[in-house]
């Protein structure tokens, strides 16, 4: 539809994708086939008349298989593998993770593993501490810079979420800086974890602009930190059932 649609104007803008997530008579499946990957991003570049700069391989953590270790860290490097050869190909400009649920991931990944060149996660104070702690270490496992980690769902699904009306996400900025909570809680959200890129809806255009106008104001560092040393302490004494 965005090709059909804008076709003209694609090459002005850069475009991501994901593939991993696909159709069947049953309904859509995760999945980690390398044939299957391969095939989904050079079906996307036939489709959109040109090469996405970047595709990204979907929620990888939701297709491994059993307990095994070892078994999963196989079919996450073919999957990765598959993305790099596309790559590679030419098929898109570049190859990435988005997950939802890193905490499986960092234990998975040894020196071998193919080297995502974006990884992309929840970000935001909503994000769990596990969710957190995963970041950071795939990003050092990876060697990432913090221009290579995206951030997504920093509202965690909903802005019209009631926790959003008893919380000051303004605390972890500098006082009178002038932004409304939602505005303050999106800025926050580049920090937990540290990103410099975030996904966010874009079919409502004065919210996006909101957000855009968030971006000048600072952030309490002091506070960031503050704030991942609570969520540690609380973790540590009652430890919730499994990241969320």
């Amino acid at each position: 539809m965005l090709a059909r649609v804008a076709g003209d104007l694609l090459p002005r803008f850069s475009l991501s994708t994901k593939v991993g997530y696909f159709p069947t008579p049953n309904g859509a499946v995760h999945c980690l086939d390398p044939v299957q990957l391969s095939a989904a991003v050079a079906q996307t570049a036939r489709e959109l008349g040109r090469e996405p700069d970047l595709v990204f391989l979907h929620n990888p953590e939701r297709s491994l298989p059993g307990p095994s270790s070892e078994q999963s860290r196989e079919v996450l490097a073919q999957a990765c593998g598959a993305l790099a050869s596309a790559t590679a190909r030419g098929w898109c400009g570049a190859w990435g993770i988005a997950s939802w649920n890193p905490a499986p991931l960092p234990d998975l990944i040894d020196p071998s593993t193919p080297r995502p060149s974006v990884l992309m996660v929840r970000a935001g104070l909503l994000a769990s501490l596990p969710v957190l702690d995963a970041a950071d270490r795939l990003t050092t496992a990876w060697g990432l810079g913090e221009e290579q980690v995206w951030g997504m769902s920093p509202f965690g699904g909903s802005t019209r979420a009631p926790i959003w009306d008893r919380i000051d996400p303004c605390l972890f900025l500098p006082p009178n800086c002038g932004l409304s909570p939602l505005q303050a809680a999106f800025r926050t959200a580049f920090h937990l974890p540290r990103v410099t890129t975030m996904a966010v809806g874009t079919d409502n255009r004065a919210h996006l602009g909101e957000l855009t106008d968030a971006l000048a104001c600072d952030v309490d560092e002091q506070a960031i930190r503050e704030y991942r040393c609570l969520l540690r302490d609380v973790y540590a004494v009652s430890p919730p059932g499994g990241p969320r």
